[in-house]
């Protein structure tokens, strides 16, 4: 199945912090990778889109910037991925007209509402599970909530994010979620390349 084909983010959905790694499983061939790199400033995070966009092109991936969505549509970009802090701030009709798609995180109900007023690509839900990638306002959602959100959301494809493992993958496919974010468990893994190679494995093979 072409990139073009498949659905937007992929089942397997990691989200990674350098270049490097975004090349290293984009030749792996993981079909959808966000790439999160905190702390920039304007200058520095339109240069790293661009490099990372350069870094990719010609290669069976969608890349989503995380959060730098003045850096992701100057640099070229196709795919953008906002917490709820930066949806606050940025010019979603901007967005739009540079031709993004727009995936958004949600945590609880007022989030979810401010989200789908958007109409985004797909829904984030997190954490799932105990995280320790970062400090979280919100305790973990649970597997019952990931059903909760897909009724509310529909068609629209939900992301889980937060504490998943691949252990703990075929249990939230199960409870509704499309797609899984994957920080630390590619991240953490001794081997990441490895780690991912047995996600990719568990993924459905396409015609």
């Amino acid at each position: 199945m072409s990139i073009q084909a498949r659905p937007y983010p992929d089942r397997f959905y990691p989200v990674v912090d350098s270049i490097r790694t975004l090349m290293d499983l984009a030749n792996l061939g993981v079909g959808t990778i966000q790439l999160r790199v905190k702390g920039l400033g304007e200058a520095q995070a339109e240069a790293l889109v661009r490099e990372a966009v350069e870094s990719v092109e010609g290669l069976p991936v969608r890349l989503a910037i995380n959060d730098y969505w003045r850096a992701a549509i100057a640099g070229g970009a196709r795919h953008l991925h906002l917490g709820q802090e930066d949806l606050a701030t940025a010019d979603v009709a901007a967005i739009r007209a540079a031709g993004l798609t727009l995936g958004l995180s949600t945590h609880d109900e007022a989030e979810l509402d401010t989200a789908l007023a958007h109409a985004p690509d797909y829904i984030a839900l997190g954490p799932i599970y105990e995280t320790t990638v970062k400090a979280m306002r919100f305790g973990p959602q649970g597997l019952d909530r990931i059903g909760q959100w897909k009724k509310r959301i529909g068609a629209i494809p939900l992301v889980a994010i937060g504490g998943i493992t691949l252990e703990r993958a075929a249990s939230v496919y199960a409870a509704g979620a499309d797609s899984i974010a994957v920080v630390s468990d590619i991240a953490g893994a001794d081997d990441p390349e490895t780690r991912a190679r047995e996600w990719l494995a568990q993924e459905p093979v396409g015609d």
